[in-house]
Formats: C-alpha cells, sequence, structure tokens
C-alpha cells in the first residue's frame, strides 16, 4: 500500500516539475496551433477562388477583364455551366477559369458531367461530336454548346514561312458571350442585303457576328415593300453590281426614318454603283473615281501602295483600337470625300489616309504607282460614319471589299475584325457588346541587339565581378589597418 502510495506521489511531484511544466504547455500550444491551421484551412477552402489564387501566368489565363466580371455579376437569371469530362482527363487552365466564375456570381453553377456515367447528356444540346473539357452553358430555354477547339484556337498562317502555328486560348470569350446569349430576352438582328453578288461572310465575320450574339436574316429589296420591322440593322457586303435607283430611294427612306445600314464596296472593274453612292452622297459625302495610292511609306504595307495603313479618327468605334496602338489595314479601297452637310447630319471620318496619297482614276487598270496627270490628290477618307440627329438614321460606309478578308484579319492581329465589329455594335445600339479578345499560349522572347548583348556580357563578366575585388580589396587592407 505505501509502495502504491509512493508511486502516486513521485507521479504527482514530476508533474510539478519544470520540465513537465513546459512540456504540458508544449502540447497544449501545439494542440491549439493545430486546431488554428484546421479552422483556417476550412475557412479559405471556402473562400472564392478569386480571393485565394494568384494567376501569374503570362497570358493572364485565369484572370478574367473587366467586361466579364460586369457581365456576370449583374446576372439575376440562374445559369449553369456543365463541364463535360472524364475523370482524370480535366484540362487544368479551363478548371481555374471555371473556379473564377463560380465564385463571381451565385447564380452561376458549374457541374462535371462524366460522359461515360451520363453517355447521352449532350445530345439534347448538340449534334457535334463532344471530346473532353467542351462546355455546356444554359440558362432557361436556351443555351449554347462550347467545344474544346472553340476556346483552344490555331493560327497557321505563318506556318509555312516560320514553320510554327501560334496558339492562344479563348475560353473567356466563350463562357462570357454564352452567359450573355442565354440570359438575354431578345437577340438583335442584322439583315443582309443580297441579290447583287454580294459576298458571303468569310469564317471569321460569321464567327465574330455570332459570337456578340447577333441574329442574321437574308433579304432582297426586291421582294419586299418596305424594310422589315424588326431589323436593328441592314449590312450591304461586298456587291458585285449596283443596286437600283428604287432599292437606293428605299435605303435612303429607311435612313431618314430612322434606319441603321452598314455597307462594305469597294471599287469595282465593271460597274460603277452609282446608285449604291448615291446614298451615301445623300449625307454629302462623295466617292472618287478610282484606287487609292499612297505616297507615304507609313501608310502602307508589304510594299504595295494600294494596302493601306490609314490613320484612326475620333470615334467611339476607333477609341479602343487607338488606345492599343493597332493599325487597321484596308486594301484597294476608294477615296471619300466629306463635304458641306446640314446641321442635323454628323459625318466623322473613321480611317484617313496621308497627305501624300492619291487616287488613281486608272482604277484597275493602272501601270504605275506614280501620281499621273488626271488623278486626284488625297488626302481621302476610307471609311466613314454618318449620324442623323433628326431622324436617329446611321451609316457605316467602308469603300474596300476586303476589309473582313481572312488574311488581312490576321495581318491586322484581328484589329480589322474588332474595327467591323465595333461598327456593327455601334449601329444596333450594343456599345457595350462583349468583346473579349483571345489570349496568345506563345511564349515571348526578348530581342536584343549584338551591341546590348555585348554590354550586357561585359557588366557580368567584367564589372560585377571588378566590384567584388574591389570590396575584397578594401576589407582586407582594413582588417591590416585594424591588426598593426
Amino acid at each position: 500500500m505505501r509502495n502504491l502510495k509512493t508511486s502516486f506521489r513521485e507521479k504527482r511531484e514530476a508533474l510539478n516539475t519544470r520540465a513537465a511544466k513546459v512540456g504540458g504547455y508544449s502540447f497544449v500550444m501545439s494542440a491549439l496551433v493545430l486546431a488554428i491551421l484546421i479552422v483556417l484551412n476550412i475557412v479559405v477552402s471556402s473562400l472564392p477562388s478569386t480571393w485565394t489564387h494568384y494567376d501569374i501566368s503570362a497570358a493572364q489565363l485565369y484572370s478574367v477583364t473587366s467586361s466579364t466580371k460586369a457581365e456576370v455579376q449583374a446576372l439575376t437569371d440562374e445559369v449553369t455551366i456543365y463541364w463535360i469530362v472524364q475523370n482524370g482527363e480535366e484540362d487544368s487552365v479551363i478548371e481555374k477559369l471555371l473556379d473564377v466564375y463560380d465564385s463571381l456570381s451565385g447564380n452561376i453553377t458549374v457541374e462535371k458531367i462524366n460522359p461515360d456515367v451520363y453517355p447521352t447528356f449532350a445530345e439534347q444540346y448538340t449534334d457535334e461530336t463532344v471530346v473532353n473539357n467542351a462546355l455546356i452553358v444554359e440558362s432557361g430555354e436556351r443555351s449554347r454548346y462550347i467545344s474544346y477547339d472553340d476556346m483552344y484556337e490555331a493560327d497557321y498562317t505563318n506556318y509555312y514561312t516560320s514553320g510554327s502555328a501560334a496558339y492562344s486560348f479563348d475560353g473567356e470569350g466563350e463562357i462570357t458571350t454564352a452567359i450573355d446569349y442565354v440570359t438575354r430576352e431578345e437577340l438583335p438582328i442584322l439583315y443582309m442585303l443580297t441579290g447583287h453578288g454580294e459576298a458571303d461572310l468569310s469564317d471569321s465575320f460569321a464567327e465574330s457576328i455570332t459570337k456578340q450574339n447577333i441574329e442574321t436574316e437574308e433579304f432582297s429589296l426586291l421582294t419586299v415593300d418596305e424594310i422589315p420591322e424588326d431589323a436593328d440593322a441592314i449590312l450591304i457586303n461586298a456587291p458585285t453590281s449596283d443596286i437600283s435607283e428604287e432599292e437606293a430611294d428605299m435605303l435612303i427612306e429607311y435612313l431618314d426614318g430612322g434606319g441603321k445600314l452598314f455597307v462594305l464596296s469597294g471599287p469595282q472593274e465593271d460597274d460603277e454603283m452609282a446608285n449604291l453612292h448615291s446614298v451615301l452622297e445623300h449625307y454629302g459625302v462623295s466617292v472618287e473615281e478610282g484606287i487609292v495610292v499612297e505616297g507615304s511609306r507609313d501608310n502602307y504595307a508589304f510594299d504595295y501602295p494600294y494596302i493601306l495603313l490609314p490613320e484612326l479618327g475620333d470615334s467611339d468605334i476607333t477609341s479602343e483600337l487607338s488606345e492599343n496602338n493597332n493599325y487597321v489595314i484596308v486594301s484597294i479601297a476608294q477615296g471619300l470625300t466629306i463635304n458641306e452637310t446640314s446641321d442635323d447630319v454628323m459625318v466623322t471620318s473613321l480611317l484617313d489616309t496621308s497627305t501624300e496619297s492619291f487616287s488613281k482614276v486608272a482604277g484597275y487598270s493602272l501601270t504605275t504607282y506614280d501620281m499621273e496627270d488626271g488623278d486626284i490628290g488625297g488626302p481621302f477618307s476610307v471609311a466613314v460614319s454618318v449620324e442623323d440627329s433628326e431622324s436617329g438614321g446611321m451609316l457605316v460606309y467602308i469603300s474596300s471589299d476586303e476589309m473582313m478578308e481572312e488574311t488581312y484579319i490576321a495581318y491586322s492581329s484581328g484589329a480589322n475584325s474588332d474595327f467591323v465589329m465595333n461598327a456593327v455594335s455601334w449601329l444596333i445600339g450594343e456599345t457595350d457588346a462583349i468583346s473579349i479578345r483571345s489570349k496568345s499560349m506563345s511564349y515571348n522572347y526578348l530581342t536584343i541587339s549584338s551591341a546590348q548583348a555585348g554590354m550586357i556580357k561585359m557588366f557580368l563578366i567584367g564589372v560585377i565581378p571588378l566590384v567584388y575585388l574591389v570590396f575584397g580589396l578594401e576589407e582586407v587592407f582594413r582588417r591590416r589597418r585594424e591588426h598593426t
């Protein structure tokens, strides 16, 4: 019994020692710190990904623009984004981007659908072959399918010269415009005039219109008595023959009644387009004969004086392009001259040639790029906007057929497409239309001259070691002085 009491007493005394108290204190503090870390981890894991993830990628692949934030945070409808992907095949870029959307609004829900478990799920939304990491955005009765290839784009424009393609990621643009599409009550309609050899929309043009959630309809002025009432704007795209006087009168009447018209029409070999030009002349803008040639080397591209690099005018259509120092390329254009107009009509030059430009009256039959007798001196405009404050009528006229050709869109790095779509948005009243550029995934290399490389080499090999040597010698001499 005594041995038992002695054992308890010894254990109690051992617990009262300083070492035991320190050990107990350490144990309690460790447990407390561990509990704090667990709670902190739970709290942080529940925070939005925009607070916990920092995007350090060069192209900001996981970040979204202010346009997306404004669109998403203003949502009042419930939106579901279905992510079609097999387990283990998730694309990390898409996954992180979806986390951002999910955290921006409580009205957005992201659901992962495994096609192995639900093989027919996507069939109710699209007829396309669905691959991993495709998306379906749905709200109410509307939905839009986004394929993996829509988000990852490849540009092979320079493949045959450089041997490589340029890749970009357009996940944000596709998702945000899909959200805008499924939550809109009504979509604007762009009517496209036919019957005069109008060109089909290029793939990029058609894709840009779809991306801005604009519906298109074809129609002919020869089969209607008036412009359709639901037309938000009319597009005349690169006609090869002139419209009739009656059609021109209908278009002028439409504009005088507050209509919106967008024309892309350049010089023709056989047809002068007098009736189409009369619509523009109704607002005091005349179309000069011939093809514009630039005399200033700073204002044309690829050693071809007829492939113009015009100056951007001051307008809502051009402001963003000007801020980003983008160049618009206009090939084979006619000169436009702005004359006196009424007080109610405001004509704005959107694209201007230099003072050294002139119009070759010979047109497609020109034999020299030099100015000859009979040629018309510049400068000219090659794109104008017209706004009638009294009627509300609006017109954009670009004096080239090739503005939206794939080649020039690529060479302008998308600036041509942005310019045209800005004009369409301005006409239909969608000034806040979503236009989000894809993000380049190509590496950016630092290019320096031989002289700069020599300076860097001299600094790294010569200057830095010399500085260390001087400091080292100074330290040696200092210590010797202290010992003497």
